[in-house]
């Protein structure tokens, strides 16, 4: 009955309107949607949208200060934003973020980049079950600027190591989607395609980031695994971590690489925070200067220090942050 009633209003709540003016399908189909069967009000958007911008700072100076040490300023600028689509059995989930860090230490006022990100991620899902979601994914991560080798603590600018599109990582997946809660998802793949970019010149030569010397893109095709996780470690804490795993299927597939990331973040006020953020890399294919080279007593070279290795990377932040 409480549906028939309700139905009813509507009908002459229209009518009571088309007196004045003719409604249009789409008017006509708003006033509908904007009422539940219980007659509460629902959203009149299928996106979810918002984000967090936030500025790190430290600063430390000395001056006649017997126990050594050099004065600095550093600062991180950050923006994460999110864009989420749902529609009966779709799904499309958008995540874009961005940071950049600069040093400055000493009387010399050189400039060292401490952070230094783009990531964007797009993952298409459409319900197959309860827990499972038939799913494509894109990821493309690189970064804003040059960075360049150090040489007694300064950046040697004759001396790039890496630069915007160089590298660059485009990632294209197909698979499935577990989510069996809002905290948890495990998208699993065995259909991806893997692109490495170097647009730089100078870096492309010499074969870095695992691409053929001179070329600028490396391409491969294997398996990819990406695993997420967000909790509420107590009040106004919060932890997030996610994991890429991806296997080259033609190219020693037992070589697997890593992109672990965690994120411990604390609210201290409206405006104020504080995160700790780790982040874990292994590439086999990038080499590395891990260490000097090794020279026996007939003066031959038995080790050059380069490599594939681990890299990791720990930021403590403190500062502003906004979320909208």
């Amino acid at each position: 009955m409480k549906k028939i009633a309700l139905i009813i209003a509507v009908a002459f709540s229209l009518n009571a309107y088309a007196q004045d003016s003719v409604l249009t399908n789409d008017e006509q189909d708003r006033v509908f949607n904007s009422l539940r069967a219980d007659g509460e009000a629902v959203q009149d958007t299928l996106w979810k949208t918002g984000g967090t911008a936030g500025l790190n700072f430290s600063q430390v100076y000395l001056e006649n200060w017997a126990a050594g040490g050099q004065s600095s300023v550093s600062g991180t600028a950050l923006i994460n934003l999110f864009g989420n689509y749902k529609k009966g059995k779709s799904t499309w989930d958008n995540t874009l973020d961005l940071a950049y860090g600069l040093l400055r230490q000493g009387d010399a006022g050189v400039l060292i980049k401490t952070d230094d990100k783009i990531d964007f991620a797009s993952k298409y899902g459409r319900q197959a079950s309860e827990k499972w979601y038939y799913s494509g994914l894109v990821n493309f991560r690189t970064q804003f600027a040059p960075g360049y080798a150090l040489v007694d603590g300064a950046p040697d600018e004759n001396n790039i190591i890496s630069d915007l599109l160089a590298p660059a990582y485009l990632l294209a997946s197909a698979g499935m989607d577990y989510k069996p809660n809002e905290k948890f998802s495990a998208f699993i793949s065995p259909a991806t395609y893997k692109m490495t970019i170097v647009m730089n010149d100078s870096l492309s030569s010499i074969g870095a980031f695992g691409v053929d010397p001179g070329s600028n893109v490396r391409s491969e095709v294997g398996g990819y695994v990406k695993l997420a996780y967000t909790t509420d470690l107590v009040e106004n804490v919060g932890l997030a971590t996610k994991i890429d795993l991806f296997s080259n299927y033609l190219n020693n597939p037992q070589n697997i690489d890593v992109n672990w990331e965690v994120l411990v973040s604390m609210k201290i006020n409206e405006f104020m925070s504080a995160s700790v953020s780790t982040q874990l890399l292994y590439d086999h294919d990038i080499i590395l200067q891990k260490k000097e080279e090794v020279i026996d007593s007939e003066g031959v070279v038995v080790d050059t220090g380069r490599g594939p290795g681990v890299q990791f990377k720990e930021v403590l932040a403190i500062g502003f942050s906004y979320k909208f």
